[in-house]
């Protein structure tokens, strides 16, 4: 099946191939070199000299450590969506004073609300959705810069799940401390792994926060990897650290970064152009995410019904999340879709709408 999801995506038979090397030992030598080239190539993605921090879970899992490890008075989430609100959740069930900033439906984070709310409270963390896959969102970080940059014990946290690898993310010219994403969206990678940058304010602050759990504690893995040649503290998924640390210098040495965010501007604009003449894409044209597309079902198309018939072409997408479920769908366009990739797709739906 050809995956054209807001993730997983379909990944390149050539790091599938990478599974099937033998296990290696997770604190051997070699692991250690695998981890460091995940590492360098990492800065490179997220635009970074800060430390980078890998965890085998979901980037759901550092999303909560990082709130966890890096707030000691109270936590402000800036949400575009759903997975916003989970961020806001994750905050409150380790018992954290988690407020949370919604932006319109089909809206980017409005900094003047952000200065709002940043005055109301003394705040020292803000979580903020780079790229949110249940709107189609992208939020501008040139925009929300000169807000947060303000309040110097703000330790400033993105969501870039959804967009790291397919798009900038520049954190040291905006000033981020810890930038976080997964293995299974535009780095085109099986799930199971998450990657974090750590700043050295982010470190810092950490230091002063007890608590912090252990499995997600985000300095004991800084610690850890500092004082043991970049390894883990804990068992890793370490045939997914190895098709990583491959998949991981295709993109940066062999495609190449601006390459790679060419392309998915590319596709995205492409798909979006087709979108808006067969139906309606969703949210403000000035904040459109470059790798997941939200269209309006103005056609009121049986979304199961629509999913049947590209099941039936090896395609799948997805409907829309939450209340948007039915009155949205969502495609894809990340990781290593290509533009043929995306005018095949649109050939088939073609061919869908005139016989549904």
């Amino acid at each position: 099946m050809k995956l054209f999801l807001p993730g997983p995506v379909s990944v390149r038979s050539e790091v599938l191939k990478q599974f099937e090397k033998p296990v290696i030992g997770h604190r051997t030598k070699e692991a250690s070199e695998i981890q460091k080239s995940i590492i360098i190539n990492m800065q490179k993605i997220f635009g970074t000299k800060e430390d980078i921090l890998v965890s085998t879970s979901s980037g759901t899992g550092l999303m909560e450590g990082a709130i966890r490890s890096c707030t000691r008075k109270r936590a402000l989430i800036c949400a575009l969506g759903s997975f916003g609100e989970l961020w806001q959740k994750l905050g409150i069930e380790n018992g954290i004073e988690t407020d949370i900033l919604r932006a319109e439906p089909g809206e980017a984070t409005d900094p003047n609300k952000l200065e709002e709310v940043l005055k109301k409270k003394d705040y020292d963390f803000v979580g903020i959705t780079h790229n949110e896959t249940s709107s189609g969102i992208l939020n501008n970080l040139k925009e929300l810069k000169p807000i947060i940059e303000k309040y110097s014990e703000i330790i400033w946290a993105i969501d870039t799940v959804s967009s790291a690898g397919g798009t900038p993310i520049d954190q040291d010219k905006y000033g981020i401390d810890i930038s976080i994403t997964s293995s299974q969206k535009c780095l085109g990678l099986v799930p199971g792994l998450s990657f974090a940058s750590f700043s050295t304010k982010a470190v810092e602050k950490a230091r002063t926060i007890e608590n912090r759990g252990h499995y997600l504690d985000l300095l004991l893995l800084y610690n850890y990897s500092r004082e043991h040649n970049f390894q883990y503290p804990s068992t890793p998924a370490i045939s997914n650290m190895v098709a990583a640390e491959y998949q991981l210098n295709y993109i940066v040495n062999e495609e190449g970064l601006e390459n790679r965010f060419k392309r998915h501007l590319t596709m995205s604009n492409y798909f979006k152009d087709w979108a808006n003449k067969n139906f309606e894409v969703f949210g403000n044209k000035k904040y459109l995410s470059p790798t997941i597309t939200c269209v309006k079902n103005t056609k009121n198309l049986n979304f199961e019904k629509l999913s049947d018939e590209f099941s039936k072409r090896g395609i799948v997408i997805s409907n829309g999340y939450g209340s948007m479920a039915d009155k949205t769908f969502r495609v894809g366009h990340m990781g290593d879709t290509t533009l043929g990739d995306m005018k095949e797709f649109t050939k088939i739906f073609d061919e869908i709408l005139k016989n549904i």
